[in-house]
This record gives C-alpha cells, structure tokens and sequence, in this order.
C-alpha cells in the first residue's frame, strides 16, 4: 500500500471509529430558540397533538426534530407534524412518553439546542360526565389501570375514586391545587426530589377541570425516614459547602438503610429575606438538593422562613411554596404509617415588606392551626384506622422547655377566632390515634411525652446555628444548644419503628459530650470574648459550677435514656440541668464577640444536659449513656481534660 492510500485508509479507520464514537455534541446557537415559547404545563391525552407558540422569529424548519430529556438523562423524539408561517409548530409526542418533568431542544444534524422545561402531564383517555357541581376531577391509575379506593383532596374537600379509579370534587379551588393522599403500596412519579403528589388548578371555580394522578407500586412496608430539620439555604455563610459536606453524610445513610428510603422535611428550606438580595429560592434550593441527592423523595413541611416577605397576608405569602414545592397541609401514607403535613405558621393579615414603611413584618406571624386545616384534619383522619401510627409535622413545636424539666406550655398560642388550634385543643383533636408530632424552628433537639397517646419531636436543624459556627470555626457545625448539625433517623418495620439521631460528619456512635467542668473555666474567660461585657453571662454560668463538676450534653435524650457518671467505679450523684454547651460558646459565641458588641445566635441554654460533681480534679470519671433502643454508649474521661476544639471537628 503506498503513502496516500495508507493516508487514506488511517482517515476511513478514524471516520469509522469517530461514527461509532461520537464525541458528545454541544449546544450551539445556529438555531434562534429563544422565541420558542414553551408552556410549563403541558397536558394531553394519550396520542395528542400539542402547539408551540413562538413569540417572533426562529429559523426553525420541518425537517427539524424536537428531542425531550428527562432528569435522568433519557431522551426521546417528537414528530414535528406542523409548522404554521413563523407563528407556531404542532408537535406529537413519542408514543409512550410518560407524565414527568422534561427539558426541550431543537435537534438538527445531531446538535441539541436548548428550548425550555416543561411539566408533562399524560392524561389518559377518559370517558366520563362530571357530575353536577364537580369542578375537579381525574383518574388515579396504575399501569394504565385506575386505582379504587384513592382519596383525593383540595385542601377542603376529600373524594374516594371509584371502582374505575375516577374522583370528582366539588371545590371551590381556593388553594388553586389538589393532591392525591398516597396509598399504602404505592410512590408516585418525581421531578427530581419532588414527588408529583400535587395538580396546580388553572381555571375558572365554575370550570370543570381534569387532573390525574399516576401510581408505582413500592414494597414499602418496612422503610427509613430521615427527618431533615431547618436548611436556611441562601447561598451565604458557605451554606452550600457546608451543606455538600451534609448530604455526603446523608448520602452514606440512605445507602445503609435496609429498606425503602425517603426524606422528609420540617420547613425553612430557605431564607426569606435572602429570596431578594441573593437571588436563592426554591427553584435554586431544589437545583442544589437535586445535584446531591438522587432516587430519592422528600416530602416537604413549609417553614416561616418559605413566606414570601414581599406579599401580604397567610395565604399569599405561601404561593411561591405551593407553586414551586407542595400544597402547605397535605397527608399520604407509607407502608403501614399514615403521615399528616400541616402549617402552624400563622401570617393572618401581615403586611408586606416592600410597603414602604420600612417595617419588617416577617416575624410577626402567630402560631396556631387555622380553623380550615383543623376542618380538613378531622376529615382525613376519618379515613385512618385507629390502630394506625400516625405521623404529623409542622415547622413549629407546640411547646419549647423553659427549664431543665419543665416546659412553656403556651408556646403555641396564636388560635384567637372560632375552629383555630393552641397545643391542647390540637392534641384533644387527635386523642383517639396515637401520634408522634416532628417539629423544626428552634434549631434545638428534645422529646416530649405529652400523654400515652401523644409524643412531641423537636428535630435539630441541618444547618445548626444558621452556618455560622461551622463558618466561624471550620469543622465545628453546632447548634445553640451544642447538637452537631444533622438529622433524625426513623427505621419502620411494619407499625413498629425506633429512631435515633444521626450527627453529620460523625458516625452514629456520636451520641453525647462530656466536659470536665475544670478545665471549661480555664478557656471560658472574658479574655476569649475580647472583653466583651455581654460575654460575662456565660464566665458567670460557666464559673457557678462547683469545682470538679463533670457535665454531659446528652442531645438525643428522652425519658427512654439513662445517663450514668462514676468515678474509680463510685456511681455520683447525677441531675438533669438547664445548661449552655461549652462547645458552642467556644466555636461561635466568644469569637463573635470579639468582632461584634452585641452578637446575635448566641449560645442558649436548653434541658437535655446532666451534671455530677467528682471528689477529685484528677480522678479518672466513665460517663455511660444507654439510648432508648438499649444501645450503650461510653467514655473513659482521664482527667485533667483539657478542652480541644480539634476533638470535635467533623471526621
């Protein structure tokens, strides 16, 4: 062979293999797609033909294709079966596509070129004559089949589908929305983390209108919940590395997790105020959710901090979060538990922040259950056994401890009209099942046994003291009350469960922290705060513990859990304490107020702590912890010990 067929023989060899391997394509600009006005909701029957309007001019041609990926990365084809003078296509989707969330290009000769995002919703073919009065209606099927026996909802009302899976309510659509309440056995399509649980209603109140719902099967009797505490992502304070180094944690839970796995979450995924001035709300809190977490759904609960401060009043002050993450009370079932997502965030005719008056109104909401989520809780717990456990979150707790065995029992009492809920007509509303009640907002840890029947969860939070420890001091991510940032773990197995709290960059043998109260003195001086005065407060508590005090923040505790202190094998004498963790006041409250006169998230003091005094200052002390599931946690404390901040930096 001589030189140029050599040549060219090596030029088909690489033409060949470069066809078999073609390098990824990219997006180019070649094709004008900024016109193309793609709706974000797009709902058609099975085999429907749909129209895309263009706002001006493309250079769009018939011989073009239409290519649709979803968030996995799956892409498929459209026909495009007309294109009508500059102003429109109508385009025909793959047979088979599925309802889900899709992004559009433009295809020409193998170049994708970016269009929109779109909702799909693929309603099947139905047959059906609303009754009189029925302003919303739909089926709820299954592989193509509908599914009796679903209830459906508007926030108001409740529908049972029939034998052929068709619901029809007779709503009013003040929440502009309807949900399918999950049945046992089943999940539902997701849009990233998102489960497609809700409809967004788009007509007129007299305007029939159809919405379906579609459902998977899920073995998921026995599953895991992790309970996901206050976020307050707003991309400040490195949140979001922080948060990276979270959800690596969280990441290597739900892989562990014998069964099903799904997160839920108990409010203030975001910041309000940060909504504006860092341009960070939901549709960047699920960007940034989404390139963490996959295969995964989390429920979500609304927090204060997901009002828009910029609208007035409860109900418009919540549409961003209905439009953008789920409606604000809502309720499905797993397995064998019946959950219950409700808001006690109450911002009854507050005012708006860009009103001119310079007031800031985002802390003047009430809290309490309003009278129309109280109506609809009764009506959906109507449907559940009472032998079924149930579930209910809100971002707030009904009570808050005010002391190291007592606590604020009015916390929650904003209920002042007719049918609105404080903390005992809510738990006198729910009497006869047996409830455990999860909560956010303090960004503190504790348990409580209201009755036989009624347990209050107050999760501690994700993001701790709002990032800021862990950005002050590096590694050192901690609640006011000294919890390691992190989430509660709720294993199920059938109606049976335990739980415990997981610590993020901890193992979860991280379980409590024991101070030689000695030593705390030596570190906890005026000197640490720069002398600042407001800083005496905690040299003063810190300095009221009689010497050779040992103290002990056990986060997790409840009445569940023992704690025991023993010196050269002498059991001491332990108590519980209302208490400041030393930790945080090391790691946030003394830096901060050396460079701030009056800082704020400051160190609090909070109940699950326990104290014992030695007879010595150099005796060697075994603090032992036995959990509520019967696990023993231990350390062996040679004293003197010295505190080191690097002890409790995240592994």
């Amino acid at each position: 062979m001589d030189f140029k067929k050599s040549i060219l023989f090596i030029f088909c060899l690489l033409a060949i293999f470069a066809s078999c391997n073609p390098e990824p394509k990219q997006e180019s600009a070649s094709i004008v797609t900024t016109n193309v006005s793609v709706p974000s909701l797009i709902e058609i029957e099975e085999g429907q033909a749909v129209v895309i309007p263009f706002r001006g001019i493309t250079n769009i041609v018939a011989t073009d294709q239409v290519m649709i990926r979803t968030v996995a990365g799956d892409e498929s084809f459209c026909e495009i079966a007309d294109l009508k003078d500059g102003s429109r296509m109508t385009i025909t989707f793959p047979k088979g596509v599925v309802s889900g969330y899709y992004k559009m290009y433009i295809s020409r000769g193998g170049i994708n070129h970016y269009v929109g995002e779109f909702t799909l919703s693929v309603l099947k073919s139905l047959v059906v004559e609303p009754a009189e009065g029925t302003t919303v209606y739909g089926i709820v099927q299954c592989n193509g089949e509908g599914v009796p026996n679903v209830l459906v909802s508007d926030g108001d009302q409740i529908a049972k589908t029939d034998e052929n899976g068709i619901y029809q309510l007779q709503s009013v659509k003040k929440w502009k929305y309807v949900f399918v309440i999950l049945p046992s056995g089943y999940e539902v399509p997701t849009n990233g983390i998102l489960p497609q649980l809700s409809a967004t209603l788009t007509q007129d109140q007299s305007v029939p209108e159809r919405k379906d719902f579609e459902l998977i099967k899920a073995e998921n009797d026995n599953f895991t919940m992790f309970v996901l505490g206050d976020m307050h992502l707003a991309n400040r304070n490195n949140d979001l590395s922080q948060f990276a180094s979270v959800a690596t944690t969280l990441n290597s839970s739900i892989s562990k997790a014998k069964s099903k796995a799904y997160c839920l979450t108990l409010g203030d995924m975001t910041w309000d105020v940060y909504w504006y001035s860092n341009a960070y709300t939901f549709p960047q809190y699920l960007a940034t959710a989404n390139s963490h977490f996959k295969d995964i759904i989390f429920f979500h609960t609304m927090g204060n901090h997901d009002n828009d401060m910029n609208s007035v009043g409860d109900y418009d002050k919540s549409f961003r979060y209905t439009r953008d993450i789920a409606p604000t009370f809502y309720s499905f079932n797993i397995g064998k538990v019946h959950f219950v997502v409700m808001d006690n965030i109450d911002y009854n005719n507050v005012g708006a922040n860009n009103d001119g008056t310079g007031n800031d109104y985002r802390s003047q909401y009430v809290l309490d259950y309003t009278a129309e989520q109280m109506a609809w809780l009764q009506k959906d717990l109507s449907y559940v056994d009472k032998s079924t456990p149930v579930f209910i979150t809100s971002h707030a707790p009904l009570c808050v401890p005010n002391g190291a065995t007592s606590y604020n029992n009015t916390y929650m009492n904003g209920a002042n009209s007719a049918g609105e809920a404080n903390m005992s007509t809510f738990i006198n509303a729910v009497k006869d099942y047996n409830v455990h009640f999860l909560s956010g907002h303090t960004h503190k840890l504790f348990h409580r046994t209201h009755n036989s029947k009624f347990t209050e969860h107050n999760e501690a939070a994700i993001c701790a003291t709002w990032w800021w420890s862990g950005k002050q001091t590096p590694g050192i991510h901690v609640a006011q009350e000294g919890t390691p940032g992190g989430y509660g773990v709720w294993e199920f197995t059938g109606k049976d469960f335990k739980f415990y709290y997981q610590s993020a960059g901890h193992d979860e043998n991280y379980q409590f922290r024991a101070y030689d109260m000695n030593e705390i003195k030596k570190v906890v001086t005026s000197d640490a705060a720069g002398g600042n005065s407001k800083f005496t407060t905690f040299v003063n508590a810190m300095a009221a513990y009689p010497a050779n005090s040992i103290l002990v923040n056990v986060w997790d505790y409840d009445e569940n859990w023992t704690v025991s202190i023993s010196e050269n094998d002498k059991e001491l004498t332990v108590s519980k304490d209302y208490a400041y963790d030393p930790l945080h006041i090391m790691a946030w409250t003394a830096p901060r107020s050396k460079s701030v006169s009056d800082p704020n998230f400051t160190t609090g003091k909070w109940s699950h702590f326990f104290k014992a005094t030695a007879s010595s200052a150099s005796s060697t002390i075994v603090v032992k912890v036995t959990d509520r599931n019967g696990k023993v946690f231990t350390e062996t404390m040679t004293r003197p010990k010295a505190f080191n901040m690097n002890d409790y930096k995240n592994k």
